[in-house]
């Protein structure tokens, strides 16, 4: 009780809400990444032919690593380091999964949902095979394959920085020691519980949208206020633990 008398129930609270926050956005984001499980390998849907929560933390921890690696830089140019990191792995990723469809393949990108693209206004229907449920990524699961990096990226670097300014205050309490002293430990802590974090939202996701999604323009996509709620009370649960390890 010692370090929570010392910290401040303010600054804890604080923390958590920014926890809380960088879960949800972490939830969200990933309703914005097509994927397309195993029909998407065998062109018969459109998205990244994986899953859910396996291409969500990949984005995701691309962005937070970025963002640890820039955390000492200030909790902005961190936040930014993470949003960059995780939009440009999923910007990357989906350049290369159309080339593959497109040049190796031999199968044009069209979308099973709309008959037009939301944002270019492309017609869809004519290039989508019989029989399948469209293939390849459309330009709107593009752009939304990358707006949910970025904000997985953004909320899991959130996390980051919350836990570590916590451990960095408090571990020196309870070691007696300083803060470079303990700085690897605290790094070590906050990056194990931000990445547990974003697997959990990351899994919460997938089972909130239940198979495959090709983005915002999805069915799907509007299901994602009751992940949010969901994605709020996991990651209060689970910040309380991370934040309570350091506080009794």
């Amino acid at each position: 009780m010692v370090v929570l008398e010392t910290l401040g129930i303010m600054v804890i609270l604080i923390a958590l809400i920014g926890i809380i926050i960088g879960g949800v956005l972490i939830g969200f984001g990933v309703h914005f990444v097509p994927v397309g499980g195993a029909p998407a390998a065998m062109g018969q849907a459109p998205g990244i032919a994986t899953g859910v929560a396996m291409l969500a933390a990949g984005a995701g921890l691309a962005g937070l690593f970025g963002g640890a690696w820039a955390a000492e830089l200030g909790l902005l140019v961190a936040l930014a380091a993470g949003a960059v990191g995780g939009g440009l792995m999923m910007a990357i990723t989906q350049l290369m999964v159309n080339i593959i469809y497109i040049f190796g393949m031999g199968i044009p990108v069209a979308s099973g949902k709309v008959a037009k693209d939301p944002i270019t206004g492309d017609t869809q229907t004519e290039f989508k095979s019989q029989g399948t449920e469209g293939h390849g990524l459309p330009f709107v699961s593009y752009a939304g394959g990358v707006i949910g990096g970025m904000l997985g990226g953004l909320g899991g670097t959130l996390i980051y920085v919350m836990l570590l300014d916590v451990y960095l205050d408090a571990l020196p309490l309870i070691y007696s020691t300083n803060k470079e002293a303990i700085y690897l430990v605290a790094v070590s802590l906050a990056g194990i519980f931000a990445v547990g974090m974003f697997l959990v939202n990351a899994v919460l996701a997938a089972y909130n949208i239940t198979g495959t999604i090709e983005g915002p323009h999805d069915p799907k996509f509007k299901r994602f206020p009751r992940d949010i709620v969901a994605s709020a009370i996991a990651t209060a649960v689970t910040g309380i633990f991370a934040l309570g390890l350091v506080l009794v």
